[in-house]
């Protein structure tokens, strides 16, 4: 008897739609970061015809065409946002009740859960509820809160911190990694089963963030002018968190450096919080005439933003956590300094400048040897353009993510789900 036009054979998966509850720990949508992940991981499915509903905080931007589900306020943290916190202790109980809520009245097939807290919450529910648990991990709990100057080694809760990290880690069915260090991180720090980890690179949509000449010139002078840069001047652009663990500070006595030998430079800050702080740090250092701070750039406008410049800068400090606003440099094919962490290398390859980890000096010399040498600046740019069409376009990462669902469901064998994006390749 022949198939119908929806039969597939025994060995392969029909084409399904999957109801999906995302558990998001933070304050979505907030233009940066994980939060970029969330989103485009929930379009992307979302295109190829499955439901996303987001639960998340009470702060954070509502966006068109995604169905998102926020905890009850506390009164005495308003207008939380980022960055660590015992506050969040109370936050993520109120997630966990928005969850139940949410799950108790609707259907789902699956549990995505982002970040430690929200695998936490996904363990209890998906076991509540019988439902599988993708956990979506962007680097070390633990570590992160010391990067974040929130946590110490030596602190007495220091271990039982590390034990439910590892519990977690432990716990869940399958693992998603931003990057092959955070499978590394995973498998060496915490012993976790190398058959639940499948690395799936942050990427990028190739078609929004793109080079300057394609954006209309009229656009470009007229953003010029709103942010005082004159209109030959080489510009240094930075979109991302504003913060120690971030870089920050390294970058405006990078940028004292810079404006000593290249006056004519300007470095276009883009994003929050701190603001304030460190406007008073750039008046310190003698920069503050050539550093333009934009705050919050919302992340549809982001890429016209960072059309404006001649060099991309990186300076992220932390070893474990993802980099994502490297792929968006990459794919407006600007030439790009980082610091010299495994992160970077692995998206940036041969074709990224890097500079010694925390070191003002050598930061100030590669942004310097790039705005010296345009031809290098250039070729730089377009490759790393290309690198990101060919490795991190999330189409292709949607269909990974889909078949991660599969096995979770049971519907996918395990040893089937050879689920890994092509490793990036110097």
């Amino acid at each position: 008897m022949s198939k119908t036009l929806n039969e597939k054979s025994p060995d392969t998966p029909a084409k399904r739609s999957y109801r999906v509850l995302m558990i998001a720990p933070t304050s979505f949508f907030a233009d940066y970061g994980c939060h970029v992940r969330i989103l485009e991981e929930a379009r992307t499915l979302q295109r190829l015809g499955h439901r996303v509903t987001i639960v998340t905080y009470r702060n954070g931007r509502d966006l068109p065409g995604l169905d998102i589900r926020r905890t009850l306020p506390i009164p005495w943290r308003q207008h939380y946002e980022v960055g660590s916190s015992r506050h969040k202790i109370v936050f993520d109980a109120l997630l966990g009740m928005k969850a139940l809520q949410v799950m108790a009245g609707e259907r789902f097939d699956v549990i995505h859960a982002h970040l430690h807290e929200g695998a936490l919450i996904g363990q209890v529910l998906g076991r509540l509820f019988g439902l599988p648990v993708l956990f979506d991990f962007q680097g070390s709990l633990t570590e992160e809160m010391i990067d974040h100057h929130f946590l110490r080694r030596e602190s007495p809760v220091y271990p039982p911190l590390r034990r439910l990290e590892t519990w977690i880690d432990h716990s869940s069915g399958l693992i998603f990694t931003s990057s092959s260090n955070a499978e590394r991180v995973l498998l060496q720090d915490f012993g976790c089963d190398a058959g639940a980890i499948r690395p799936l690179p942050d990427c990028v949509d190739t078609s929004q963030f793109r080079p300057r000449a394609t954006f209309p010139e009229q656009e470009m002078t007229e953003l010029r002018t709103r942010f005082g840069l004159p209109a030959d001047a080489p510009v240094i652009v930075y979109l991302g968190l504003l913060a120690e663990y971030q870089g920050t500070g390294h970058l405006l006595r990078a940028m004292q450096q810079i404006r000593a030998e290249r006056p004519d430079v300007y470095l276009l800050l883009m994003g929050f919080p701190g603001v304030d702080y460190y406007q008073q740090m750039a008046d310190t250092l003698g920069v503050r005439d050539r550093v333009i701070f934009t705050g919050r750039v919302p992340y549809e406008h982001a890429a016209r933003h960072l059309a404006l410049g001649n060099v991309a800068v990186a300076p992220k400090l932390s070893l474990t956590e993802g980099a994502g606003k490297l792929l968006n440099y990459m794919a407006m094919g600007l030439p790009t300094v980082a610091f010299d962490t495994p992160v970077a290398r692995e998206y940036l390859g041969s074709a990224g400048v890097y500079a010694e980890r925390g070191s003002d000096e050598s930061l100030a010399q590669k942004i310097l040897s790039l705005l010296h040498d345009q031809d290098r600046a250039q070729r730089l740019g377009e490759t790393l353009r290309l690198r990101a069409q060919e490795q991190y376009e999330w189409e292709n990462a949607a269909a990974k993510i889909v078949e991660a669902y599969e096995v979770l469901l049971g519907i996918r064998p395990r040893q089937e789900a050879v689920i890994r994006l092509p490793v990036p390749q110097e």
